[in-house]
């Protein structure tokens, strides 16, 4: 117990998850509190201080708190996460509890679950690949080390199917040992947990990182507590112990949603649709701790997920993550429709680090000009889709016949892989079968000795 610890049952109201307390002297913004009542006892942290008024968001939620009989105690310290080894495999709640209600073990230290400061000059640029076993992002979004790079999604689109498989297919090549992953469900159903967990415990994937777990039946301010206890894991994991942490959020539409009703709650100035005007800088204070680090073996990468209202990319949430990340992954309704998994539409995905991490000494030489050859007869065969429905088939020539053919074979072979893992290889492979659809004339994106050595000239490929 903290010694200098002061306890206040000068309540003032309750508002929402909000707890207000008069009287308090010198409160600290983010400090701990401890809420004690006839029926048990709540965490919360200090959110706002106005001379001696301070408000207070309750992790466990206000329901059934009342001014008389409560106690709140100022802990005189912040918000930490237990950090150590024993993680690993482990599955908290949203709060950084076992799931399990048993001890988490050897605990070597805490840290604050606002991160620590990162001198700016000691960060270094990504520079690594980071395989997914997925073709569309692996050959044509690549995902780099130390990156962020979000998945923006429609609502009913397979986002938490996709998570999944990225949870238990990502390495980074020749660092297998030092990999690991840690994942944060937010705001999620009791039903969607179950499969999440049946899936990485029945993979494997449970072993192999740190598992969050805020269920849409917990409190609000819960939600805003739970992606900050996963990064003080990762930042933990990478810049102290050396490994490669990969960070999945999912969804980070609940989470600003949560950020939405406490601001309301403080009955702050409103900004688009109701978001506070900080979220900008609040979403960039997480997405911000990915990175690397001059002389650590380790780093932080982010794949945040986000669904979209109504398919809307320029809702505030995907718009504003967008500005703060490195590109972003879009999964498409209509391919969807067409049963195609995962659904990535790779006309609006972009990676933009994707060049860091990829040519020669890191994949292969051709990685660029082979995702640029994709990009462009994909774009190709889409406009002539739409030309089709103008002039019929008949107004077409053979050759763009060829490019509609393309288009199909790359989105049923290609981007169609289903929860098969793929290497970077085999996604080669199936991109040179996509392409035999075109004649090799057409495939001027690639170097001319490349295409003669996988194409013959009647643009059959060679054995």
């Amino acid at each position: 117990m903290n010694l200098y610890r002061e306890g206040y049952r000068s309540v003032q109201g309750i508002v929402g998850p909000l707890l207000m307390v008069s009287g308090v002297r010198e409160a600290g913004f983010g400090e701990k509190v401890l809420i004690e009542t006839p029926d048990g006892k709540r965490t919360g942290q200090v959110l706002q201080v106005d001379g001696d008024l301070c408000a207070i968001q309750v992790f466990e939620g206000t329901m059934g708190l009342y001014s008389g009989g409560t106690t709140v105690w100022l802990e005189r310290d912040i918000v930490r996460m237990p950090v150590g080894l024993s993680l690993l495999g482990r599955v908290l709640d949203g709060r950084g509890r076992p799931a399990d209600g048993k001890p988490l073990g050897f605990i070597e230290k805490t840290l604050p679950v606002n991160g620590l400061p990162l001198n700016p000059v000691a960060r270094t640029s990504p520079n690594s690949f980071v395989e997914t076993g997925i073709s569309t992002i692996d050959l044509m979004n690549t995902l780099v080390r130390g990156q962020k790079l979000p998945i923006f999604s429609g609502a009913g689109l397979p986002a938490n199917r996709l998570a999944s498989q990225i949870v238990r297919q990502s390495r980074v090549p020749g660092k297998e040992t030092s990999f690991i992953v840690v994942f944060a469900a937010i705001g999620i159903t009791a039903r969607e947990s179950r499969e999440f967990l049946d899936d990485f415990e029945k993979t494997g994937a449970l072993n192999n990182g740190v598992f969050f777990i805020n269920l849409a039946s917990d409190s609000a301010v819960e939600r805003l507590l739970t992606p900050r206890l996963a990064l003080s894991v990762a930042e933990y994991f990478a810049f102290e112990k050396g490994y490669d942490v990969l960070v999945v959020m999912t969804d980070m539409l609940h989470y600003c949603e949560a950020l939405r009703e406490v601001s309301a709650a403080r009955e702050e100035v409103p900004g688009r649709r109701g978001f506070p005007g900080y979220m900008y800088s609040d979403l960039a204070s997480l997405y911000e701790r990915a990175g690397c680090v001059h002389g650590c073996g380790g780093s932080v990468t982010q794949i945040p997920i986000i669904t979209m209202p109504d398919d809307d990319m320029t809702h505030p949430v995907v718009d504003l993550s967008g500005y703060i990340t490195e590109g972003q992954v879009v999964l498409d309704r209509n391919l969807h429709d067409r049963g195609i998994y995962p659904p990535v539409n790779v006309l609006p995905s972009l990676s933009r680090l994707m060049n860091k991490g990829i040519g020669k000494g890191r994949t292969v030489a051709e990685h660029r000009s082979m995702a640029d050859q994709l990009y462009a007869a994909y774009a190709r065969s889409r406009e002539l889709e739409r030309l089709k429905l103008i002039v019929g088939e008949e107004g077409l020539s053979a050759l763009e016949h060829r490019y509609i053919q393309f288009g199909t074979a790359f989105e049923k072979s290609f981007v169609n892989q289903g929860e098969t893992r793929r290497s970077l290889e085999q996604s080669l492979e199936k991109s040179w079968e996509t392409l035999a659809q075109l004649p090799p004339s057409e495939l001027y994106r690639l170097p001319r000795e490349l295409v003669e050595s996988h194409m013959g000239e009647d643009g059959i490929l060679k054995p």
